[in-house]
């Protein structure tokens, strides 16, 4: 663990550096005064009480949760969809739906689908009380505040909502504090970018030598916001790059043991978002604890779904003190807007100081943070069934197709675009929103449908769903979690 603790005196001298150079910044919460005052700091868990007492939660699904999974296409949209004519969205849009009269030209026509492509995964994008926590705060304070941010955290855009709301996903994941950003891509490319920081401030101005870089391990299908991040990195000579076959702990031990860099990283996605398989988090602690790498996870499919209290693939695998940088967002899962940095206090304030992606970008929207404070600490901490009910979809899928899947997301590798394309169209007649997977998202001949379950879909959502992929699939022949091909970086 020797390494482990030189991550930290790097951090120390790196943020001595930037101290040194007048370059450490700090984030200044501006009061908004529209709720009642709570001071910012160890007082996060008595603010928030007064929020928590004001809104409603439920013991099970509720009418309105099933808006979250029943969607409306136009028609036109429908057709364009069913022939795969290139749209760029403007048949969206009727005069009529803006206000004006009918015409006959622009008749309200709409087909309803039932959604299985989303990420809304606990259905809480149609929950009232995060809804009704936007709406407070819009309507408290609009005329004084409008939507909030008036520049970037940095400057004048962080308020004490948002400081809550970093606080309570700093306890949701076990870590010392929180960075918010504007999304999870930004907080991966905020990240990996500070990461390279590292060895360039320890070089003094100049550029570090090749045993000075940080070596960053990242799995072979990693979200492309950290594939940006570290190519970003990489391009300013700053870290050196290794990349590992996916979930494959026997090439990433040979790398770590063949590499004499001793600023080593591991970089991974906690639950994989085009194949739906966990990353191999036993056996990553246990490499972590022989080569003492700081060992970095993305979240975002995780969080608030998997562990007893919705902490994430790290909780669910008993592993939380082991991770050291935790990324994950609030659009998934939590049904909002957002991403996030949980870590320790020295890796935020020197992440606040060197990431470009959270230094210049605007803040989030206070009833976004506020909405997302009620998704965070109210319902999805509160409202248990909805995990319940999600991995009682994931079993049921696996009862009625017999396909070993792990998780919500469903990978069902089909091979050429074509194929892909009729399966999807095919769900679309048959009344389901299921998008084909194609290249360059996934690699070629690796085309797919992603089906995501979510806990507001029911039992005979799923005996529809699968009787309709029956008739344009072979479940047995199908291919999920199987593609040993993986993106270049």
């Amino acid at each position: 663990m020797e390494v482990l603790n030189s991550w930290d005196q790097w951090v120390e001298e790196s943020l001595s550096k930037l101290e040194a150079l007048q370059l450490l910044r700090s984030l200044r919460p501006i009061y908004l005064r529209n709720e009642p005052q709570n001071p910012i700091g160890d007082e996060y868990q008595k603010a928030s009480k007064p929020i928590e007492d004001d809104f409603e939660v439920f013991d099970k699904m509720q009418p309105f949760d099933r808006s979250s999974v029943e969607v409306e296409i136009s028609e036109p949209t429908f057709l364009k969809w069913v022939h795969e004519v290139t749209s760029s969205g403007d048949e969206a849009v009727c005069r009529d739906d803006l206000g004006d009269h009918k015409s006959e030209s622009c008749p309200r026509r709409f087909k309803k689908l039932l959604l299985f492509s989303g990420n809304d995964y606990l259905g809480l994008s149609s929950h009232p009380t995060i809804g009704k926590a936007a709406a407070k705060f819009q309507n408290q304070a609009a005329q004084e505040h409008g939507m909030g941010p008036r520049g970037s955290a940095l400057i004048c855009g962080y308020t004490n909502y948002h400081g809550m709301l970093e606080s309570c996903l700093a306890d949701l994941k076990k870590k010392e504090d929180c960075l918010l950003c504007p999304t999870g891509f930004a907080a991966n490319m905020a990240t990996m970018v500070t990461l390279g920081n590292v060895s360039s401030l320890l070089a003094s101005g100049r550029k570090p030598l090749q045993h000075e870089r940080v070596a960053i391990f990242s799995d072979a299908l990693n979200h492309a916001s950290i594939i940006d991040g570290i190519r970003l990195a990489e391009r300013q000579g700053s870290v050196e790059v290794f990349i590992y076959r996916h979930c494959n702990m026997t090439h990433l031990n040979a790398l770590l043991s063949s590499c004499t860099m001793r600023k080593k990283v591991v970089v991974t996605d906690s639950l994989f978002s085009m194949d739906g398989d966990f990353a191999p988090m036993i056996e990553l602690v246990k490499l972590r604890k022989k080569y003492g790498f700081l060992l970095v996870i993305d979240d975002a499919h995780g969080t608030f779904v998997c562990g007893k209290s919705g902490g994430g693939v790290a909780e669910e695998f008993n592993c939380e003190k082991d991770v050291d940088i935790c990324i994950g967002t609030l659009s998934k899962a939590a049904g909002c807007h957002g991403g996030f940095i949980a870590c320790s206090k020295k890796w935020k304030q020197l992440i606040q100081s060197r990431g470009r992606s959270f230094i210049f970008s605007t803040a989030s929207p206070v009833p976004i943070a506020s909405a997302a404070h009620a998704a965070a600490v109210i319902v999805a901490r509160k409202e248990t069934w909805r995990r319940r009910e999600i991995w009682d979809r994931v079993r049921d899928f696996r009862a009625l197709t017999g396909i070993p899947i792990s998780s919500p997301i469903i990978s069902l590798i089909i091979g050429s675009e074509d194929k892909a394309l009729e399966a999807s169209r095919h769900l679309l007649r048959s009344g389901f929103h299921v998008t084909a997977i194609r290249p360059p998202t996934v690699p070629p001949n690796s085309c797919r449908l992603r089906v995501t379950l979510c806990a507001t879909h029911t039992r005979d959502d799923l005996k529809r769903l699968t009787a309709a992929l029956s008739r344009c699939i072979n479940f047995q022949d199908i291919s999920i979690n199987g593609s040993n091909v993986y993106a270049r970086m």
